[in-house]
């Protein structure tokens, strides 16, 4: 299994309105490295739903349910479709991450604006330790 982060900005698409959808297509990614990550993306897989601009956290959990698809919207880009899987039990900052020294490698600090990230298996773990603290 791996495991990824996709960025949404709340107010076009948030963590809750996917849990309403209960899936929905992850499409109009329009950038190569990110069209990559998604073409890697396996049914299965897990990725961390991030609330860009407003909130800037890491808010749930997606399940990747279908793998890369032609974009409806460009058949030149792909996209993938995500099913809710969890909620984290509170959101994981962009300052918790950046401040915690174990996380500094991760993509989302290095590579702020890609929008489809992979995120190494002991990244995500410490990651869902964070939205369990006190």
């Amino acid at each position: 299994m791996n495991y990824w982060l996709v960025k949404s900005e709340p107010s076009v698409y948030s963590f809750d309105d996917l849990v309403r959808d209960k899936k929905t297509g992850w499409d109009g990614v329009r950038n190569y490295a990110a069209r990559l990550n998604l073409r890697a993306m396996k049914k299965g897989d897990l990725a961390f739903v991030y609330h860009s601009m407003e909130d800037k956290a890491i808010v749930g959990i997606a399940r990747i349910t279908k793998e890369a698809y032609p974009d409806p919207k460009d058949e030149n880009w792909v996209a993938v479709e995500l099913a809710p899987d969890k909620k984290l039990k509170k959101p994981v900052t962009l300052a918790q991450i950046k401040a915690d020294k174990r996380l500094k490698d991760m993509a989302l600090v290095k590579l702020s604006r890609l929008s489809v990230q992979p995120v190494k298996r002991e990244e995500f773990d410490m990651v869902i330790a964070l939205s369990e603290e006190k």
